[in-house]
């Protein structure tokens, strides 16, 4: 017969106490997770960089005329494309016409290593010791759109967290005052960005961790301000009274986008304070206003971003992204390369030798690069006159660089072939470049998922490796 066993109340404790503890520990943070979504959260593994800085080159740069030089396409110069290369195009009017179109620029070599650098690159020339440039990505669609975003956001479609937003995900804020995520625009050509916001969006993921788009002069922020009349006190009157109203609509739907809301409340409080102080530059010394380029065009905006950003990642900002648009040069290709590179060549390279000498480079990933690369031949398109050619989109060949957090500077990985068409060595893709910005930030891209649908999203979907060369 079996005899019910009773136990009094202390032994009871002593037996389970381990087991309340944690569930009294497991329950005390989810509370402070729901007070603070962005709480600092531990890394799967060692991080070697706390910070990243994309300077995202959208529209797409010409890495023939900039980073992959081709000196043996000049002997064929004007002359039809080698049907070896082209015999796989849909297009039956661009392989029949298409012919060589190779670079009038010169490259020069650079630092210890010998990284060669077109003379459209002097200064980001100077940070070859610095630099890993690799020469042989792909990816997987040729359109701007699809394919800025799956360099930004791991696929072709829209709605899906940005990888700013995963980077929050999965590492939280050390930053207070400011945005977690942080995106800054300028343009060469009055372009915006293809896909606009969705390329920094949270997509599926809450609202918190979506990117904040900043200004550069006037209020960081649209409306951060408070209007005439409103003094802090009064804001924070308000602001409490809303977050208690929050609070008990939480506790009785349970929504985590209003623990969101409330955050996003606060922050912008702390910002009204903050944000002005992030953008007085009076502090910086005339040499390194100087060495950005502000105050003098065409260098004024990019610089005064590339300065914000460092400031930031001095300020614990997370994750910094700069859009420069647009270089989609179909036509006129020479011309506009001088424009963009004029307008950012000078900022990045500051950028760079900025970070090392303030001792932030060792733990900021800087990465600097567009959504695919450029065609080795002439564009047919009507109106391309000689002398104003341009090229088209190309995304089986393109060139990124990196520096900083790990990286092991002075070197060229990859390899494309004589015509700078097909990767012949080292191939890497997108979602390569986005496990290794994880794996720098001490996050398996394996590892970080996110629960949607009845199933685990990650950001590079079930591809992706660590590009180990890369690396010191």
């Amino acid at each position: 017969m079996h005899v019910a066993q009773y136990i009094e109340r202390r032994d009871f404790f002593r037996r389970t106490a381990a087991g309340l503890g944690a569930i009294a520990l497991n329950r005390l943070l989810a509370q402070d997770s729901a007070a603070d979504p962005l709480l600092v959260r531990r890394p799967h593994a060692k991080a070697r960089a706390k910070s990243v800085i994309f300077l995202f080159m959208s529209g797409a740069p010409s890495q023939l005329d900039l980073l992959d030089p081709k000196p043996l396409m000049r002997k064929y110069h004007g002359e039809p494309m080698p049907q070896s290369m082209i015999k796989d195009l849909k297009d039956d009017l661009i392989r029949g016409s298409a012919r060589v179109m190779a670079s009038p620029r010169e490259f020069q070599r650079y630092g210890k290593s010998g990284l060669e650098f077109s003379e459209l690159l002097p200064n980001l020339g100077t940070c070859a010791d610095k630099l890993c440039v690799i020469r042989s990505f792909r990816t997987d669609n040729a359109n701007h759109t699809p394919a800025q975003f799956l360099m930004n956001t791991g696929s072709i479609l829209a709605g899906r967290p940005s990888i700013g937003s995963w980077v929050l995900y999965g590492l939280g804020s050390e930053c207070r005052d400011l945005p977690g995520y942080v995106v800054m625009l300028s343009t060469s050509q009055g372009k915006g960005v293809c896909g606009g916001a969705a390329n920094w969006s949270n997509g599926f993921m809450p609202s918190h961790f979506r990117g904040v788009s900043f200004r550069n002069q006037g209020d960081a922020v649209l409306h951060l301000s408070n209007p005439e009349g409103v003094s802090a006190e009064m804001q924070r009157g308000r602001l409490d009274l809303i977050r208690g109203l929050n609070g008990e609509r939480a506790r009785i739907t349970g929504d985590s986008e209003i623990a969101s809301r409330v955050a996003a409340y606060e922050l912008a409080f702390r910002m009204q304070t903050a944000a002005p102080d992030l953008l007085d530059f009076s502090r910086e010394s005339a040499k390194t206003l100087e060495m950005y380029g502000i105050g003098k065009e065409p260098t004024h905006t990019f610089g005064s971003n590339c300065l914000l950003a460092r400031r930031m990642v001095e300020r614990g900002v997370r994750f910094v992204q700069m859009y420069h648009s647009s270089w989609d040069d179909h036509n006129d290709l020479h011309k506009n390369l001088n424009r963009h590179c004029a307008i950012t060549d000078q900022p990045a390279a500051a950028l760079i030798h900025d970070l090392e000498r303030r001792g932030l480079l060792d733990s900021t990933l800087v990465i600097w690069g567009g959504e695919f690369g450029r065609t080795p031949m002439f564009e047919v398109r009507r109106g391309n006159t000689p002398g104003k050619e341009g090229r088209d989109h190309h995304s089986e060949a393109f060139s990124m660089m990196m520096a900083g957090a790990g990286v092991r500077g002075g070197q060229t990985l990859g390899r494309t072939d004589d015509f700078g068409y097909h990767v012949v060595d080292q191939p890497y893709h997108v979602h390569d470049l986005q496990a290794t910005i994880l794996h720098q930030l001490g996050l398996d891209h394996t590892r970080l998922t996110y629960p949607f649908q009845g199933r685990q999203y990650r950001l590079t979907d079930v591809h992706g490796n660590v590009i180990v060369p890369a690396l010191a």
